[in-house]
């Protein structure tokens, strides 16, 4: 990036586009963390955007000073981060691939507004299919890739890493696993470089009484798979997960922490991938995303990323893009 188009780095503003289920929770989130002095919410609805900045700014007085507003995308121009939840509801019943065709229209309302303001921040990517929509964001924003992130399987590992915890009984940050691949139903538990504190998850597991190992995965897996479509189910919607996701990218990002998330961004030839934003660990920062994170996988891994990898392409291939 040329240092002119780090100047908006600086400044501690974001956007928030779309204030549905997910953009209000990652507002409140956002407003709860500190990392921010003024916040724009921006949806089609205008006056659901009043309402939620409305709400939101009623609780400043106990966090952080913070400014919120509702405005428009001329707003957007100074903003160091642009948070995209903007898109149709999940409904239970469906994937998040089933969400495609309506949510890319949206995606192609959307992007061009950013474009022609000349944005010279960071997009955050967080409607599904969010691999699918990273994706149409590259390419339809103008922007150099790594300023296009999704948040792709960061809520996927926190919840492998929760189950993992209870499985062990052991604090689930004291996990290091990831999920892998599309975020939806071609996602991959990478168990190969799963540990715990360094230690590999197998002899974690048999030191704490566990042994079953290939029926603990596959359970284990199934759950982390299916928690979105159970709380979907229950509430019809899930938002909370996701928001505490947004701000923990969020901070990697304004802080420069460059910090190791399995967000969603463009593959070139790592597993002979290509031309494809997929979830994998990478090396968050101020600039975006550094550099992928290679990590141990073995040959089924590999086969079903690439089969995730297909499977989404096909899909953008299916939608002309």
């Amino acid at each position: 990036m040329e240092e002119d188009d780090l100047n908006c780095t600086y400044i501690r503003k974001i956007a928030v586009v779309g204030c549905g289920f997910v953009g209000a929770a990652c507002a409140f989130s956002l407003m709860q963390s500190g990392l921010f002095s003024e916040m724009v919410l921006i949806d089609s609805d205008k006056d659901k955007a009043e309402g939620e900045a409305m709400d939101i700014s009623h609780g400043v007085p106990f966090a952080k000073p913070i400014k919120i507003y509702a405005g428009d995308y001329d707003d957007i121009k100074d903003a160091s981060l642009i948070v995209i939840t903007a898109g149709a509801n999940q409904k239970p019943g469906e994937t998040r691939l089933d969400l495609v065709k309506k949510n890319i229209a949206i995606f192609q309302s959307i992007l061009p507004e950013i474009k022609k303001r000349n944005y010279k921040g960071i997009l955050l990517v967080v409607a599904n299919p969010v691999d699918i929509l990273t994706t149409v964001a590259i390419k339809l924003s103008g922007l150099p890739e790594n300023r296009v992130l999704g948040s792709g399987t960061v809520l996927d590992t926190a919840r492998l890493k929760f189950e993992l915890g209870n499985h062990l009984n052991v604090d689930s940050r004291s996990v290091h696993a990831f999920i892998i691949g599309e975020h939806g139903d071609s996602e991959i538990a990478a168990w190969s470089s799963a540990n715990v504190s360094g230690i590999p998850l197998n002899l974690f597991c048999e030191m704490r009484g566990h042994f079953n190992h290939e029926e603990a995965m596959k359970k284990i897996a199934a759950d982390v798979k299916n928690s979105a479509y159970e709380i979907i189910a229950k509430k019809r919607a899930t938002y909370f997960g996701v928001a505490m996701a947004v701000k923990r990218i969020c901070e990697a990002i304004i802080r420069d922490e460059k910090s190791i998330l399995s967000v969603s961004s463009m593959m070139h030839g790592e597993y002979d991938i290509e031309g494809i934003a997929l979830s994998m660990p990478a090396i968050v920062s101020r600039s975006g995303i550094e550099t992928h994170v290679p990590i141990q996988l073995n040959d089924s891994e590999i086969r079903r990323l690439q089969h995730s990898a297909r499977t989404l392409r096909d899909i953008l291939a299916e939608n002309n893009i």
